[in-house]
């Protein structure tokens, strides 16, 4: 019996730390939003890939939409490079909710490669892939690699007095094959020099794990700017990276 009742303890022990490891890597924050003002923003892009540094632009088209009653978003990106045209187009559409943005489709079609698609069905509350068998539940919160620049734009809206030194802010994001927790650092506050000037900013890092070879994201946002991001940069373990400048901001009605 005492042998018996050990085991038991034991499964409910490890399938009480199985729970908590599954939270933890599928976190469902409920951050407070405030979304910014719809806009098009065109960035200005340097880019070092495999050795050649090449010039680009890319546009952003973010747009607030909808009744009172049911909110919608779409963030639609289209990446250009020199002589090669564009490298990158991203689509990101859904309503917003209690969470903030709830996606419900993200599109991604690069140079060379087939169009993938990400899906966040509310109906079966499951997340889904185009490129591979892999679900996740919907918990709340889940975002894409193209909200969730938008949605910590939101968050830090809301909450600005909380971003400071050291803050950090999880996101569970989908890519195309598969999700993953994703932890915003807030670094510190930086003036950077951009078409529009020296801009007061709140630097924000995505950093991979120390043995991961995950990209990392550099975010600085511009609470003079609505909280824009005025610059991005995106760098690979093997010493690519991309860094866009925000140049030119057209809000829309």
């Amino acid at each position: 019996m005492k042998f018996s009742l050990s085991l038991s303890l034991i499964f409910a022990s490890l399938q009480l730390l199985s729970t908590a490891v599954l939270a933890e890597e599928h976190p469902s924050i409920n951050y407070p939003t405030n979304l910014a003002p719809s806009a098009q923003l065109h960035y200005h892009i340097k880019a070092k890939q495999s050795g050649f540094s090449l010039d680009g632009e890319a546009d952003v088209n973010w747009q607030v939409g909808g009744s009172n009653s049911t909110q919608t978003y779409s963030i639609k990106t289209e990446t250009r490079a020199a002589i090669l045209g564009k490298i990158l187009q991203a689509d990101s559409t859904g309503l917003i909710d209690s969470f903030g943005l709830a996606p419900d489709q993200f599109e991604e079609k690069r140079l060379g490669k087939p169009a993938t698609q990400t899906r966040f069905d509310r109906k079966t509350k499951t997340l889904n892939f185009s490129e591979s068998s892999e679900t996740y539940p919907l918990k709340g919160g889940e975002q894409d690699r193209t909200s969730a620049v938008w949605q910590l734009v939101s968050i830090a809206r809301a909450a600005p007095a909380q971003f400071i030194p050291n803050s950090q802010w999880k996101l569970f994001v989908a890519g195309r094959r598969d999700a993953e927790k994703w932890t915003f650092t807030v670094d510190d506050n930086v003036t950077i020099s951009t078409p529009f000037g020296n801009v007061a900013t709140v630097h924000i890092i995505k950093a991979p794990p120390p043995d991961s070879k995950d990209q990392r994201l550099d975010i600085w946002l511009a609470p003079s700017m609505e909280w824009y991001p005025v610059r991005l940069k995106f760098s690979d373990a093997n010493g690519d990276t991309i860094d866009q400048i925000l140049d030119r901001v057209k809000n829309n009605p």
